[in-house]
C-alpha cells in the first residue's frame, strides 16, 4: 500500500475539481445513514466552499426525468451551469463528465454524492485505478443504511481513495488564515453551514461590537 502522506498530499484548490454526483429527490428519500437535512447542507456548504476557492465544479445527475432535479441549493450556488445527465450508473464511465473534469487540467479528484455505495463508490474507485489523486467527502454523501456507508468507505479506502468531510476540506483548501480573500468567503459559508461554529461565530462578532458598560468590572454575587 502507498501512504497518503506528506506536505504534498494535502489538498489544494488551484489543483482540485469537484464532482457532485446524483443529489436528487429519489436517492435522499432512501438516504438512511445520515439525517437527510444535513446532507442537504453539507453538500450546499460544500459548494459554496468550491466556489469561494474557485475549484471547478462538475455538476451531474442520473436521468433526472425520473429521479429528479439536482438540488436547488446546490444549482443556485452555479447559477446557469449544465447540469450534466447521465444514464450509465457509474459517472465515470460517462464521456461527457471525465471530459469535463479532464478538461480543468486537475488531477485531485473530488467526489461527494447519493448513494456512497453506488454512485461514489463505483468512479471512484475507478478514478483511482487509473491514476487520479481521489478523496470522497463523506459527510456530503449518503447510503441505504449506516453499514452501507461504513462498507463502501472500507472498500474505497481498500482502493487507496482518501476520505475526508467537507469542513475538513475547506480548511485543507485555506490552509493559511493570511489568505484574507478567501477567508472572508470561507468564514461566510461557516456562519451559514457549520453549525455550533458558524453560531459561535456571530456571536463573537456580537461580543466584539457590544459596548462595555461602564459598571462591568464590578460583579457582585
Amino acid at each position: 500500500m502507498t501512504f497518503r502522506n506528506g506536505l504534498a498530499s494535502l489538498l489544494r484548490p488551484e489543483d482540485s475539481v469537484l464532482v457532485l454526483i446524483d443529489h436528487q429527490p429519489y436517492q435522499l428519500a432512501n438516504v438512511n445513514s445520515h439525517e437527510p437535512q444535513m446532507v442537504i447542507n453539507n453538500t450546499a456548504g460544500l459548494a459554496k466552499a468550491a466556489k469561494a476557492f474557485g475549484v471547478p465544479t462538475i455538476l451531474t445527475t442520473v436521468i433526472a426525468e425520473r429521479g429528479g432535479l439536482l438540488f436547488p441549493q446546490i444549482t443556485d450556488v452555479f447559477p446557469g451551469q449544465e447540469v450534466i445527465d447521465r444514464t450509465f450508473i457509474n459517472t465515470w464511465e460517462d464521456r461527457k463528465v471525465v471530459d469535463a473534469v479532464k478538461a480543468t487540467g486537475r488531477k485531485q479528484l473530488i467526489i461527494a454524492g447519493l448513494w456512497t455505495e453506488i454512485c461514489v463508490a463505483m468512479p471512484a474507485i475507478q478514478a483511482r485505478g487509473e491514476g487520479w489523486d481521489v478523496t470522497v467527502i463523506t459527510d456530503a454523501s449518503g447510503a441505504v443504511s449506516v453499514e452501507a456507508h461504513q462498507v463502501a468507505i472500507q472498500r474505497m479506502i481498500a482502493a487507496g481513495v482518501n476520505m475526508m468531510t467537507w469542513l475538513a476540506l475547506a480548511a485543507e483548501w485555506q490552509r493559511d488564515w493570511a489568505r484574507a480573500d478567501q477567508a472572508a468567503a470561507l468564514t461566510k459559508v461557516i456562519t451559514q453551514h457549520a453549525g455550533g461554529s458558524g453560531i459561535a461565530y456571530l456571536w463573537e462578532q456580537q461580543l466584539l461590537n457590544t459596548p462595555v458598560p461602564g459598571n462591568a468590572g464590578c460583579l457582585s454575587v
